[in-house]
């Protein structure tokens, strides 16, 4: 190796690890469907120096662990799940030195007749897909993320675009009525992990997610722009969910061809959360 060049960051894993867990209570069945993707990064680059395999966890473990875990512990939520796979490579072998898991969720409901769930019938709807992911440092707290993506909303009217910036270049009218589709995509942190009901608030974020979009049903609430749209969204998780540290949001706005489209991005912190880290990081 070239002696002025060092190793400064090196992982590995394995990706698309997809199964669905069947748990049946009598009669009625409860399905997960998940993909999987687990890295992990070592205490020693020696694999990757010297081809010394002698600390590596096989690609193939990984994914093995993985299963057993989702067998034996079940998953009541994606979160506690991705919580089991860290905690079980950070406790289980000393040449960790940091774990991520991502985990997203097809979105499988169940049927429903005239109101009547069905036992063992699923529907699998689009209304955004639930992931999240969880990472840990040795000897370091276990920080959790969860979010929305592939959202896809869209409101005929109470949407308009005017007072813009204009150059030579500009051919963009303004309007105040127009059709405002878009594809969201929202992350949040709960921090350090302990205990939270990650149904309870993924659920609420949702439903912030919808209702700032759209407004009261009955008359709709305007936007002026889709940037603004994205603050009123993240504003309303943060006043309802207490329990979120961050409230990033992403969109593009989306008309009914593959491109070219617009998109806008912007992450809230709480003050005394980033406070907290500055604090935290001056002392280091």
């Amino acid at each position: 190796m070239i002696k002025d060049v060092e190793v400064l960051s090196c992982e590995y894993g394995k990706n698309t690890i997809k199964f669905l867990r069947l748990k049946r209570e009598g009669k009625k069945h409860f399905v997960k469907e998940v993909e999987v993707c687990t890295h992990l990064r070592l205490t020693s680059a020696h694999d990757y120096l010297d081809g010394n395999n002698a600390a590596v966890i096989p690609t193939d473990t990984i994914k093995n662990i993985v299963l057993v875990l989702a067998k034996k512990n079940g998953i009541q939520t994606i979160e506690q799940f991705a919580i089991d796979i860290c905690k079980y490579f950070m406790t289980t072998f000393c040449q960790v030195a940091y774990v991520k898991t991502y985990i997203q969720e097809v979105p499988w409901q169940r049927l429903q007749e005239n109101g009547i769930p069905h036992i063992h019938s699923f529907i699998c709807v689009p209304e955004g897909i639930r992931f999240c992911e969880a990472e840990q440092c040795k000897n370091g707290p276990l920080v959790v993320f969860a979010g929305i993506k592939d959202l896809k909303l869209m409101k005929t009217t109470q949407s308009g675009f005017e007072g813009f910036h204009k150059s030579e270049c500009t051919t963009l009218p303004e309007r105040n009525d127009r059709i405002l589709c878009g594809e969201l995509f929202c992350k949040w942190s709960y921090g350090e992990c302990k205990d939270f009901d990650f149904d309870c608030v993924w659920n609420k974020v949702r439903e912030c997610v919808i209702e700032a979009f759209a407004g009261p049903p009955d008359c709709g609430v305007y936007s002026p722009s889709y940037q603004k749209t994205v603050n009123s969204i993240q504003m309303l998780i943060l006043s309802r969910v207490n329990d979120l540290h961050v409230s990033p949001v992403s969109s593009q706005v989306l008309i009914p061809v593959e491109a070219p489209y617009g998109s806008c991005t912007c992450t809230l912190g709480r003050k005394k959360f980033l406070e907290a880290q500055g604090h935290v990081l001056k002392e280091k």
